[in-house]
C-alpha cells in the first residue's frame, strides 16, 4: 500500500483501532487528556514518523501511513492495551503548553502538576524573582515550563536519579532553555552549588508523597512502568517533604518562597505542621478545581 492509498484507507483503519481502544484500553484518571481518540491520534503520529504528545496530536491532522507505519501502529496499540504508559510509547508529553520528551527514566508529567507550575510562575512574577530552583525535577517539566514562560529567570534543577537527570538535561535542550537551566544530580539540596545558599527567590518541588505501602497498590501502568523513586515518600509519604521544609530556609533569600505539591488529604497536616519549623512566616494552600489542597506555599521570614 502506498502513502497515497494509505491516506484514503486511514478513516476505516482509524475507526477499527478506535473501537478496540474504546473496548480494551484502561485510561487512568491522572491523565485526563488521554481519551481513546486522543490516544490513537498520538500513536498514529508516532507511526507516521512525527512523534507528538497526546495534546499536540489531538489537534494535528492524521498523516498517511505506509505499510510499515501500519504495522508499527498495530504494535503500539498492543503495548498500550497491555498497560504501557502513552508517554513512553510516544516519547512526548505536553506540560503547561510546552512539548517535552518523555520516557521511563522519569515520571510522565501530570496535568495536576500544572497547578504547581502556575503557582511557581505567579510567585516568580509577583516577587520579580530571578533565581529559581526546582528539586525532584524528574523529566525537568517544571523547570522547562518556568524557563519558557519567564525568559529572564535563571534556574537550577536537581534529581537523585541519574536517568531522570539525563532526561531533564535533554529536555532543556529540546525546549531551547539549556543556556538558562543547569541540571544537577544529587539528593535534594546536596546537589546544589553552595553559592546558591541564601539567594534563591522561588524554590519548587514535586516530591514523592505516596506512602511506601500504597505504591505497590497503584495501577500496574504506574507501579510496573514508572520509577518507584518518583512516588515513594516513605512509610507515611511525608519524609521527603519534611526534609524539604526543614532545610529550605537556609537556601531561600529572606522573603523567598517555597512551593511544593502534596497528595490528596495532606493539605491540612502541612498547613499546621510547617509553622512549627523555624524560618517561615506565611503558609498558604492552593486548591484544585474540586477544592482539594494540592500545593502548599511558604514564605521565608
Amino acid at each position: 500500500m502506498t502513502a497515497t492509498t494509505a491516506e484514503a484507507a486511514a478513516p476505516p483503519l482509524f475507526e477499527r483501532h478506535l473501537a478496540r481502544l474504546d473496548a480494551e484500553a484502561a485510561i487512568l484518571p491522572d491523565h485526563p487528556e488521554e481519551t481513546p481518540e486522543s490516544t490513537l491520534r498520538a500513536l498514529w503520529a508516532v507511526a507516521a514518523g512525527t512523534p507528538l504528545s497526546v495534546a499536540a496530536a489531538s489537534v494535528a491532522p492524521l498523516r498517511p501511513l505506509t505499510d510499515e507505519g501500519e504495522r508499527l501502529l498495530g504494535a503500539l496499540m498492543e503495548r498500550r492495551i497491555a498497560g504501557s504508559p502513552l508517554g513512553h510509547l510516544t516519547g512526548r508529553q505536553s506540560f503547561m503548553g510546552v512539548e517535552l520528551l518523555a520516557g521511563p527514566e522519569a515520571l510522565v508529567p501530570r496535568v495536576e502538576t500544572e497547578i504547581l507550575g502556575r503557582t511557581a510562575l505567579d510567585l516568580v512574577r509577583t516577587t520579580e524573582g530571578s533565581l529559581v530552583v526546582d528539586l525532584c525535577t524528574g523529566a525537568g517539566n517544571l523547570a522547562a515550563a518556568v524557563a519558557v514562560a519567564a525568559p529572564r529567570v535563571t534556574l537550577h534543577a536537581a534529581d537523585l536519579s541519574t536517568a531522570a537527570v539525563g532526561l531533564a538535561r535533554a529536555n532543556m535542550v529540546f525546549t531551547g532553555v539549556a543556556d538558562r537551566v543547569t541540571v544537577h544530580e544529587g539528593d535534594l539540596f546536596d546537589a546544589l552549588p553552595a553559592e546558591l545558599r541564601g539567594g534563591v527567590d522561588v524554590l519548587i518541588c514535586n516530591p514523592p508523597y505516596i506512602s511506601s505501602a500504597r505504591v505497590g497498590e497503584m495501577a500496574a501502568e504506574i507501579s510496573e512502568h514508572e520509577p518507584r523513586m518518583a512516588f515513594d515518600g516513605g512509610s507515611l509519604g511525608l519524609s521527603i517533604v519534611s526534609r524539604l521544609v526543614q532545610e529550605a530556609p537556609d537556601w531561600l533569600r529572606p522573603g523567598g518562597w517555597l512551593c511544593f505539591e502534596i497528595g490528596l488529604g495532606q493539605g491540612s497536616y502541612w498547613q499546621k505542621r510547617i509553622p512549627r519549623f523555624p524560618g517561615w512566616d506565611v503558609v498558604e494552600p492552593v486548591e484544585d478545581d474540586e477544592g482539594n489542597i494540592r500545593v502548599i506555599t511558604a514564605r521565608r521570614s
